[in-house]
């Protein structure tokens, strides 16, 4: 497996040759994952964050949803994408440096494969060298990771505003790593973390341009959600300050407003991904722990 870490790497997959199934929403035509690692709700609450308060105004939001209960970040997204809990996915540890002589790969199939099979065309732009875990090949159309030692949210927005604009992708995920960085470095109090979430609101803004700038702005649903909090300068296990983390979603037929409205709704990060599977037009497979966020949209078709 091969990864062009400066740039762009574009996986043929000829044998795809499924037409793409029928949507609950036909102009729908995309859907972007985006994950803010290491944000806490009442972090990004307090932080200026113009751009997250413009798409709370038009998306649907809650902000009690819940990441795993281990709370960390590769298994954590790894469940985002996959709809399942680590038990079930297998992606159990979060360092990149373990000892393995290939990669190893989630033992379900996350929303990218499940999306490329169905004749959708894929992307991610991580801002973690260790996110090659979600790069399973033949899945991932267009694919930037960055080198050791550079990662970081500034790699990962002049990947996407790159991917989007000359590819326009039916799905695709951004990894922001610069919070958890911050934080781990500095705290979760600190004055530092809450600077690099206002950068981060800055980078969602190059997305939604590039979005716009792509054509694709009124045909896309955008997820921002996060994989963990943290508290000090560390997240972990059960904690609530680890596992409470947004969920905002905002594009055609998603009815405004909290989610919370809805008494017996927690969402879960497993959500995620049912949600986009949802929209797709994707089956919701009876090993998914998730299921889609179906009181986010405007008089939504069952799945």
């Amino acid at each position: 497996m091969l990864f062009l870490f400066s740039g762009t790497v574009a996986w043929a997959q000829s044998s795809i040759v499924t037409p793409k199934p029928p949507r609950p929403f036909p102009e729908v035509d995309h859907v972007v994952i985006i994950s803010l690692d290491g944000m806490r709700p009442d972090r990004m609450l307090y932080a200026n964050m113009p751009v997250v308060r413009s798409v709370l105004a038009k998306g649907a939001y809650t902000f009690w949803a819940r990441t795993t209960a281990v709370a960390v970040t590769l298994p954590s997204h790894v469940s985002m994408l996959t709809a399942v809990t680590p038990r079930k996915h297998g992606i159990t540890w979060n360092s990149d440096d373990l000892p393995f002589l290939e990669t190893v790969y989630p033992g379900k199939p996350t929303v990218m494969e499940m999306a490329r099979r169905a004749g959708y065309s894929t992307a991610m732009a991580a801002g973690k060298t260790k996110f090659s875990t979600l790069a399973k090949p033949g899945t991932v159309q267009f694919l930037s990771l960055p080198p050791k030692g550079g990662e970081g949210n500034a790699f990962t927005v002049e990947a996407a505003e790159k991917i989007i604009r000359e590819h326009r992708p039916d799905l695709m995920f951004i990894h922001f790593p610069d919070v958890d960085a911050a934080g781990h470095r500095y705290g979760w109090d600190s004055p530092e973390q809450l600077e690099a979430i206002e950068r981060t609101d800055q980078d969602l803004q190059r997305i939604f341009a590039a979005l716009a700038s792509a054509g694709i702005a009124e045909h896309t649903v955008v997820i921002i959600t996060a994989d963990h909090g943290g508290a000090g300068k560390f997240h972990g296990p059960d904690d609530p300050r680890s596992r409470h983390i947004p969920w905002i979603i905002a594009g055609p037929h998603v009815r405004p407003g909290d989610l919370t409205r809805d008494e017996d709704l927690v969402v879960s990060t497993e959500d995620t991904c049912a949600t986009a599977c949802y929209l797709l037009g994707l089956s919701q497979l009876p090993y998914f722990d998730g299921k889609p966020v179906l009181a986010a949209f405007e008089n939504p078709p069952a799945p």
